[in-house]
């Protein structure tokens, strides 16, 4: 992937960066594997606002991504690798060998034409799903299931992968995209190679228009606030927090305030907490 630079026209083009596209092969989705996507923009039920700075955008068809890779034995062949405005890594229409067409998350240096294949004994290469007790140590994986035949969870952004560590027991050590150490069962299915579109994390909207297209609201800083709205609110001038630390517009902790759960079942797999 590469990231297109634009020279400072107008304002809005002045530190826009944006994704060139280069990888794109097809820009039509598959009739057959989109869907209607209603979002909800951040109301509840009653239509009260729950969930801050969500709203608008550019209306999106959901792809029905294969996160299971569940088409065991069956040769598929990589036709298209295409856009999907709802995330930020590729996706590849596979078209298998028994007819049945798919899409899963592109991984890197995966091509128009590859190969690839699910299951145990599967080959080694890029794009193969297979269980993690037959991958060897110091893979990089994606689409990693939590537990067996779920479905991928864990690593599925853009240029994020996962290494295997180590092997004991009925257990896998990984170390995630986050530096977490955890361990997962060594049924679990997992892709090998790295998300596609690895640049992701560099592309800059460049005006507050193009974040509005995306359905992001405008932010305002609890600072410019007054006293009523806000705790860090009123003051005269460039006032200070004047508390102890920063707080959310209800008073809890905020930045840096930890919010998982002190007793969750998952802690024993843990080995290292996430930074």
């Amino acid at each position: 992937m590469s990231i297109r630079l634009y020279k400072s026209y107008t304002p809005g083009t002045r530190n826009r960066a944006l994704s060139g596209f280069n990888e794109i092969t097809k820009s039509k989705p598959e009739k057959s594997l989109i869907k209607k996507n209603h979002r909800n923009k951040g109301r509840n039920n009653r239509g009260v606002i729950t969930i801050r700075h969500r709203g608008g955008g550019h209306k999106r068809r959901y792809r029905i991504i294969d996160f299971k890779r569940n088409k065991y034995g069956v040769e598929g062949i990589v036709a298209s690798i295409q856009y999907d405005p709802n995330r930020n890594a590729r996706i590849a229409l596979i078209h298998y060998k028994d007819g049945e067409k798919r899409y899963i998350l592109h991984p890197k240096n995966l091509n128009v034409g590859d190969i690839i294949l699910s299951g145990s004994d599967s080959p080694l290469t890029i794009g193969n799903t297979l269980p993690l007790a037959e991958i060897p140590l110091g893979s990089s994986i994606h689409n990693i299931e939590l537990i067996p035949n779920k479905g991928g969870q864990l690593v599925r952004a853009a240029g994020t992968s996962a290494k295997v560590l180590a092997k004991e027991g009925n257990y896998v050590t990984l170390r995630l995209p986050s530096k977490e150490i955890r361990l997962i069962r060594q049924e679990c299915l997992a892709t090998i190679g790295e998300i596609s579109n690895n640049d992701a994390f560099l592309i800059q909207s460049g005006k507050a228009g193009r974040t509005r297209w995306l359905g992001k609201r405008p932010t305002v800083r609890g600072s410019v606030m007054n006293p009523c709205d806000h705790p860090h609110g009123g003051g005269e001038g460039r006032a200070p927090i004047g508390r102890t630390r920063p707080l959310t517009p209800w008073g809890k902790p905020a930045l840096g305030m930890k919010t998982r759960k002190r007793k969750q079942l998952s802690d024993a797999y843990i080995l290292r907490r996430r930074n």
